[in-house]
């Protein structure tokens, strides 16, 4: 049986884009066999996304403005929105994908600032993030509140907190509903969306910090790229002080996905600090980069030994917690898969879990859940519910 062409999908960034939902709709898409091409609308590759999320992209949007993709997602996020909105080429490059019958879609402020304005919405239902409402409504037939719209060869949705039900309704519309169906259940996404998120607790203590947390993200090549995006993005919002170390000798990683992210300084720099929270993103390749780093390795122990905060999410519980000893006697969960490297397995069903300074939690479908639980626990329950409707997790 022949194999079916490979589908090309156009994702073009900005200074001021939203990283979360960018990451997540390369991700997505790319697992589910697209050929995705992320390409910057600036005069570099380099793209300084909202919350100071520094992302290499592909190529120049001027290098494949002739080129023809089954698909062009926009992303949201300011001042990025406005920046697809006003950029020329890519204008005709949508206006000519609607002409030529192929799919559009965008996010948060997008489908309100680029597709509107652009005339694309005309006798169409949208959606888009809460406060573009209105601006929306005056450039479709019908602005609606749905987490994701489809209409004719248009898809639009709301925000970071929608955009793996995007990406996946994208994958959908691209290969069909069992190449969706295969490509979400590996993401551990939520089975309500849009209910008020839930952590579950033991052994409650009070995580404190002076003035204002200080928290340590480490990234390596292979690191899961969603995963590592929603904790920097969501902990950023909420004003935490986010160190992203890059293991390793560069300061650019190529994530699992090979999205390249691009770190704020070499772990060997960030080891001179110490820090309210040390927490991994998972991914396979990345995990297993930070099991094998003694310098990172030594640093989460004195974290434990100090009884001060440290977590975990997907692989990184089971291939570098669990192995090195840092879950004795604490109840945790992993990545579905890799739960049965766990040796206390009676909680892994819980989809973020605190266990007293100890934080863990299951996947990319989970990371955004898992980042407002570490909102909750240095800000209050109050704080994780504003960044959770701001989000619209």
């Amino acid at each position: 049986m022949a194999s079916s062409p490979t589908k090309k999908v156009l994702i073009p960034v900005a200074h001021g884009t939203e990283p979360f939902e960018a990451v997540v709709m390369i991700d997505v898409l790319r697992r589910g066999g697209a050929d995705v091409t992320v390409a910057s609308v600036e005069n570099q590759v380099g793209v300084d996304a909202c919350h100071g999320i520094k992302m290499v992209a592909d190529t120049l949007l001027s290098d494949v403005t002739d080129s023809v993709f089954d698909l062009i997602m926009l992303p949201g996020g300011l001042p990025g929105g406005e920046t697809l909105k006003n950029c020329k080429p890519l204008e005709s490059m949508v206006k000519k994908q609607d002409a030529d019958g192929r799919l559009n879609a965008a996010i948060c402020c997008a489908p309100a600032l680029a597709l509107g304005t652009w005339g694309l919405l005309e006798g169409k239902k949208a959606t888009c993030y809460p406060v573009f409402m209105e601006k929306l409504g005056a450039t479709c037939a019908t602005a609606v509140e749905s987490r994701v719209e489809i209409d004719g060869r248009i898809v639009t949705s709301r925000g970071p907190g929608t955009t793996m039900e995007f990406s996946v309704t994208l994958v959908e519309q691209l290969f069909g509903k069992e190449k969706a169906a295969e490509v979400s259940a590996p993401l551990v996404m939520r089975p309500n969306p849009g209910d008020e998120y839930t952590i579950t607790e033991l052994n409650q203590i009070k995580w404190s910090y002076e003035n204002t947390p200080q928290i340590l993200v480490p990234i390596a090549d292979g690191s899961e790229e969603m995963e590592a995006v929603a904790i920097i993005d969501v902990l950023r919002r909420a004003k935490a002080n986010v160190v992203v170390a890059a293991l390793g000798n560069s300061l650019e990683v190529v994530a699992s996905r090979k999205v390249k992210l691009v770190a704020d300084v070499l772990l060997d720099e960030a080891e001179k600090n110490s820090y309210d929270l040390i927490v991994l993103p998972g991914g396979l390749g990345g995990a297993e980069a930070f099991a094998t780093s003694d310098k990172l390795v030594n640093m989460l122990k004195k974290q434990a030994e100090s009884n001060k905060p440290y977590g975990a999410i997907c692989a990184s519980p089971a291939l570098v917690l669990e192995p090195h000893g840092l879950l004795k006697g604490k109840k945790a969960t992993a990545y579905p898969a890799m739960c049965n490297k766990l040796s206390d397995q009676s909680h892994i069903e819980h989809r973020v879990l605190v266990d007293g300074n100890l934080i863990t939690s299951r996947g990319p479908g989970t990371s955004l859940e898992f980042a407002l639980a570490i909102v909750e626990k240095f800000y209050g329950r109050e704080k994780g519910l504003q960044l959770a409707k701001a989000t619209l997790v």
